[in-house]
C-alpha cells in the first residue's frame, strides 16, 4: 500500500522523488519503480470519472448549472487551455516551447459548473495554439458534426467563434451586447477556477512546483492521472486546497473558422434571446417594478459589506 501512497505524494507536492523517499524511509527508485505502474493503473478509470455529455439527458443537468450562473442557455461546458512545464526534451525541443518562452505541454480542460472535468486533451506540445488543440480534439470533431444539437461550450477569444463554441464580442456596441459579454465572463470563470483546483491539489502540474523531468508522453500520463484524482476528489468532496490570486492569461484571437457566418448569426439569435427576455421583465411588470428589485439588490449589498444599511426598509 505504501507503494501507491509515495507517488500520490509526488502528484500532490510535486516534490523530488529522493526527497520525498527520505521522509517516509523509502529509496528513490523504489518510488521511481512505483510511479509508472501507479499512474497507469489511475488512468484505466479515466472513461469511468471523465465524461462529456453528448446526449440530451446528459446535458440537462450540465446546461442548468451554467444558467444558474448568469443566465447564459444551452451550455454544456467552459473550455480552456492551461501549460504544464516540462524540461525541454531533446533532440527536438521547439514545438514544446510556448509562447511565453519555456516548455510545457499545452492541456485542453473542458468543465462543468461545478469543477468537475468533461474532457482532458494531454497530447499536445506547448507551441500548439488552443484552438489547434480543439479542432484536432475528439470532442471538436464531433461537436463540429452536430453531436450537441443546438448546444455550445464557452470559450475566450484564443478560440475561433463556431455554432458549438460562443466567444465573447471583441468590440461590443449595445448594452445588450456588453451585457452578453458580462454574462459569458462570468459562466467561463469555472474553467478558470477548475484549473486553480486541479493545479493546487496536484503541484506537480503547476509552477510553483517546478517542472517535470519527464519525457513528453509520460508527463501526459501524470497529467492525465491527477485530472482522474481530480474528479475523484470533487466526487467525494475532498476539502478544496487554498486558490491562487487569478491572472489573466491574454491571448491572441484565433482567425475565424470557415463556419463564421453561420457562428455569426448563432450568437447574434442568443444575445436577441437575452434582449428579449430583458424586454419581457419590463413589459410585464413596468419599468418600476424592475427599477424597485434592482434598489433592493442593492440594500442587500450594502447589507452584506456592514455599512448600517439592513436597517433600511421599504
Amino acid at each position: 500500500m505504501c507503494r501507491f501512497y509515495r507517488p500520490l505524494g509526488f502528484l500532490a507536492t510535486g516534490s523530488f522523488q529522493r526527497e520525498l523517499g527520505d521522509r517516509v524511509g523509502i529509496s528513490q527508485p523504489s518510488i521511481s519503480h512505483a510511479l509508472p505502474r501507479v499512474v497507469d493503473a489511475i488512468n484505466q478509470l479515466a472513461t469511468q470519472y471523465i465524461k462529456f455529455p453528448y446526449t440530451a439527458e446528459e446535458q440537462v443537468t450540465v446546461k442548468r448549472g451554467f444558467h444558474l450562473i448568469a443566465g447564459l442557455p444551452n451550455t454544456i461546458g467552459a473550455i480552456d487551455c492551461t501549460h504544464v512545464r516540462i524540461k525541454a526534451p531533446s533532440p527536438d525541443s521547439f514545438p514544446y516551447l510556448n509562447r511565453k518562452q519555456y516548455h510545457s505541454i499545452n492541456v485542453q480542460l473542458i468543465s462543468d459548473s461545478n469543477n468537475h472535468l468533461l474532457n482532458v486533451v494531454s497530447r499536445f506540445p506547448g507551441g500548439a495554439h488552443d484552438s489547434y488543440i480543439f479542432q484536432n480534439s475528439s470532442v471538436g470533431t464531433r461537436l463540429e458534426q452536430g453531436a450537441a444539437d443546438d448546444a455550445w461550450l464557452i470559450g475566450d477569444r484564443g478560440y475561433a467563434l463556431a455554432p458549438w463554441l460562443m466567444t465573447p464580442l471583441t468590440n461590443p456596441q449595445t448594452p445588450q451586447e456588453v451585457s452578453y459579454n458580462q454574462m459569458h465572463a462570468r459562466t467561463r470563470s469555472t474553467i478558470e477556477r477548475t484549473i486553480g483546483i486541479l493545479k493546487g491539489r496536484w503541484m506537480c502540474l503547476d509552477t510553483a512546483g517546478g517542472k517535470l523531468l519527464y519525457k513528453p508522453e509520460k508527463v501526459c500520463r501524470i497529467i492525465m492521472a491527477c485530472c482522474v484524482l481530480h474528479n475523484i476528489a470533487m466526487k467525494h468532496g475532498v476539502p478544496l486546497p487554498p486558490q491562487p490570486l487569478h491572472h489573466e492569461d491574454v491571448r491572441p484571437d484565433a482567425v475565424m473558422g470557415p463556419d463564421c457566418r453561420r457562428a455569426v448569426h448563432v450568437r447574434e439569435q442568443l444575445i436577441a434571446r437575452l434582449r428579449l427576455r430583458s424586454g419581457m421583465v419590463v413589459e410585464r411588470h413596468g419599468p418600476e417594478f424592475v427599477w424597485m428589485c434592482c434598489y433592493r439588490r442593492a440594500l442587500s449589498v450594502l447589507a452584506l459589506l456592514g455599512d448600517g444599511s439592513a436597517g433600511l426598509h421599504l
